[in-house]
């Protein structure tokens, strides 16, 4: 068995809607992270999300590579976002208690990247319990105490694009590769704990209909549970 946590990133799209839907049939818990301007775009399917229990955090206003950005620009992207989640959660009629945050391409602000980490600890935002997680490689890159979400494995099947040469088996088979920084694939990790990523891309669900649920029924299918994420707020002095 083998204990992960499903986070989805870059919604709303239009295929958010049927993803919350196969995520209640199978009675799996997510965070979803919100692009702001896709949520401009497909408001209703981010609310549908929020009314059927997903925690929905920050991803950025406009998705950009944060290491691009000032700290005055990266601020503007959270907070602006923020201003959308807000809202969206009001429209929901359900408290926002967690406020999570990932940053777009796992780019955490370059030379910013401390007075950033300063700046979610001071303003609260949550961090997703990953004390379980007991690879050597996340705390060598101090991922144990950002506060940021990053994750363990991504299925990066947003590779998957017209001429791209990259198809849905070249995903599958990735889940059997060796990582050489755990020493072990996804499937054959069985005594692993995981954050998982995939996306909510209208894009790859053209190509690919229906491919997130291909991807999680393959962890079920190989033992996989995913648990309910667990938050709290980092200390100053942590």
């Amino acid at each position: 068995m083998i204990h992960s946590v499903l986070t989805i990133d870059d919604i709303a799209s239009k295929n958010t809607r049927p993803f919350v839907d196969y995520l209640l049939e199978k009675k799996i818990p997510a965070i979803m992270f919100a692009w702001g301007k896709r949520v401009e775009e497909n408001y209703e399917n981010a609310l549908y999300a929020v009314k059927n229990g997903i925690i929905v955090g920050n991803h950025s206003y406009s998705h950009p590579f944060f290491s691009k950005l000032t700290m005055e620009e990266a601020i503007e992207e959270i907070e602006k976002n923020e201003a959308i989640l807000d809202k969206l959660y009001q429209d929901a009629g359900v408290p926002r208690v967690y406020r999570p945050f990932r940053f777009p391409y796992g780019d955490k602000g370059g030379e910013n990247k401390d007075a950033l980490q300063k700046y979610f600890r001071e303003h609260g935002f949550h961090k997703v319990k990953d004390d379980q997680i007991p690879y050597a490689v996340w705390k060598e890159m101090g991922l144990d105490k950002d506060i940021d979400t990053f994750w363990t494995y991504d299925f990066a099947e947003y590779m998957i694009r017209p001429d791209s040469g990259v198809t849905m088996d070249d995903i599958l088979k990735r889940t059997t590769q060796v990582n050489p920084d755990l020493g072990l694939s996804l499937l054959s990790d069985k005594n692993g704990s995981h954050l998982i990523i995939i996306h909510a891309h209208d894009e790859t669900e053209e190509l690919v209909p229906q491919y997130y649920r291909t991807l999680i029924d393959l962890l079920l299918d190989n033992g996989f549970v995913f648990d309910e994420p667990q938050f709290y707020l980092p200390s100053e002095n942590q």
